[in-house]
């Protein structure tokens, strides 16, 4: 059973080793856990439902208010405290284009709002019912899920939109073949909110991002289906296939989504190598993605992250003795813990190791073996399972990414976690890690850990605080405002300085032929 007000399976948890407790406590000092509302305390302040009956839709209250937000801290902060201030009036489950094609036609009828429902991962405000006089009518895409077309001359793949990471994965393994698309959040997104939101996986340098996946598929809008075949390549015209990247549900909800697909590796492998220090880690990063060795994976953390992930490690001991052995090699407590992985046939890994190794060795590079990259794959989709912990122990979690030319990497670094401490009004624990890395520069992805406030409102406003912050200081550094999360609600208010007033106006003219009654998801992008 899945988390009403949390992340995850009910079931898993994640409990702190004592070095992680002793960190946080010296980071942040102590805390006092919330006291959460219940399920049905939050179900008997659920107003009535305005939306009339209808076979394809539930009024379920409980359904209700599991799709009333996402995973952004001010969704954790209104479930858990129970002060959620719009629900959806009702939640559909078509199962066919057809079904959908119907609740846009209901949606009309009535005066509705439909918003896109994938996996409800998102984390800037995709998902949320905005308050208003109309009725919202969220349609959960779950049941759209099936393998619908494979075409291993073309390595073509097309899927249900609403098909889950695993969903997606084990339907073309059955096949031999693969997507490569793993996001943290892969266990429940799905592949229509990948492309909906701009997605990128852990492993984009072999696989490519979202968009390099994409090929094409069919969605259903209010003036009609936009129907988009997946040829190799076209020359014909503007490239429609960016009407729906990255559109977050504003331009019509996708139905079916083709795909670029690979054969399954032959064989994986992910490496660990310890840095001194900060500038000859990115140095060294930013040379095997510009020479192009072929890596699936570069992850590089900063010293903050570096201790911290070691922390979350448990096994005092083995660490202690790592952490002796770094030492004596040069790596001390200004360490930067990388990650690489390769991916692909055996000569290929051999090749692309040997190479990566090389440079990094060459930087003062210090590599640990395949131990720490077997446990980081092992558990790279429980991380989130952490907030859970953190909450209950008394401490918020909050994330948020950018990208940035590498001219302006350290700037952006050093604006945004300035820019947290500073808003942050007390106690606050922030760390760095490079999620991707391009030959133009790197996804910069910072954490930030703090108290838990004495109620809802004071955690919520702290929180505004370190957003806008956080968000000015990537705009004033040059970098765009979100490198894989999209826009939703909470980075709606920067979208104009990357895009410009005629850009937006372009996005807006393009919604408005589209969805001229304005029934998608509206509040959401633009």
């Amino acid at each position: 059973m899945r988390r009403w007000n949390g992340w995850g399976d009910e079931t898993i948890s994640l409990p702190l080793p004592d070095t992680a407790v002793r960190l946080l406590r010296e980071e942040l000092g102590p805390a006092e856990p919330p006291v959460d509302a219940r399920f049905e305390e939050v179900l008997a302040r659920m107003p009535e439902s305005r939306l009339a009956a209808h076979p394809l839709v539930s009024r379920s209250p409980a359904h209700r208010l599991t799709h009333s937000r996402g995973q952004s801290l001010p969704d954790w902060v209104a479930l858990r405290s129970g002060a959620v201030d719009a629900f959806p009036d009702g939640v559909a489950y078509p199962e066919t284009a057809g079904d959908v094609r119907t609740l846009m036609g209901f949606a009309g009828r009535t005066g509705s709002v439909l918003i896109p429902y994938g996996g409800g991962t998102s984390v800037v405000g995709h998902v949320n019912p905005i308050p208003g006089d109309r009725p919202v009518l969220t349609v959960d895409l779950g049941r759209i899920n099936r393998l619908q077309d494979l075409e291993p001359e073309g390595r073509l793949a097309v899927l249900g939109a609403g098909a889950a990471g695993p969903e997606v994965e084990s339907q073309l393994r059955a096949h031999g073949w693969t997507l490569g698309h793993f996001p943290q959040s892969f266990e429940y997104s799905t592949l229509g909110g990948w492309v909906a939101t701009r997605s990128c996986g852990q492993q984009s340098l072999r696989y490519g991002r979202i968009e390099r996946l994409f090929l094409g598929g069919r969605a259903e809008t209010p003036s009609g289906p936009l129907v988009l075949p997946p040829f190799p390549a076209s020359a014909a015209g503007p490239d429609l296939r960016e009407m729906l990247l990255g559109s977050e549900g504003r331009m019509g909800i996708l139905t079916e989504v083709a795909v670029r697909i690979r054969r399954l590796p032959e064989r994986e492998d992910f490496h660990a190598v310890f840095f001194p220090e900060w500038g000859p880690a990115a140095a060294a990063a930013r040379s095997a993605v510009q020479e192009e060795v072929p890596l699936s994976m570069l992850r590089l953390s900063n010293p903050a992250e570096t201790r911290t992930t070691l922390a979350l490690a448990g096994h005092p001991w083995k660490v202690n003795l790592m952490e002796r052995y770094l030492s004596r090699r040069g790596a001390g407590r200004d360490r930067c813990l990388l990650l690489f992985g390769t991916t692909g046939s055996r000569g290929l890994c051999r090749r692309a190791r040997r190479r990566a190794l090389q440079l990094f060795k060459a930087a003062g590079g210090v590599h640990v073996g395949r131990t720490m990259g077997r446990k980081w794959r092992a558990t790279r989709f429980r991380a989130p399972y952490l907030r859970n912990t953190l909450w209950e122990a008394g401490y918020a979690v909050d994330t948020l990414e950018t990208a940035v030319g590498w001219r302006d990497l350290d700037p952006v670094i050093a604006g945004v976690e300035s820019a947290l401490r500073g808003a942050g009004d007390g106690a606050i624990h922030v760390f760095t890690h490079l999620s991707h890395v391009y030959a133009q520069g790197a996804s910069v992805y910072v954490t930030a850990v703090f108290p838990v406030g004495s109620s809802a409102g004071e955690t919520l406003e702290r929180w505004r605080r370190l957003k806008k912050s956080a968000s000015e200081a990537v705009v004033a550094n040059r970098g765009t405002i979100s490198h894989q999360h999209g826009v939703g609600v909470d980075h709606a208010p920067f979208l104009a300085a990357e895009k410009g007033t005629l850009g937006l106006e372009a996005i807006r003219a393009v919604c408005r032929e589209v969805d001229p009654e304005h029934l998608m998801n509206p509040g959401k992008l633009v």
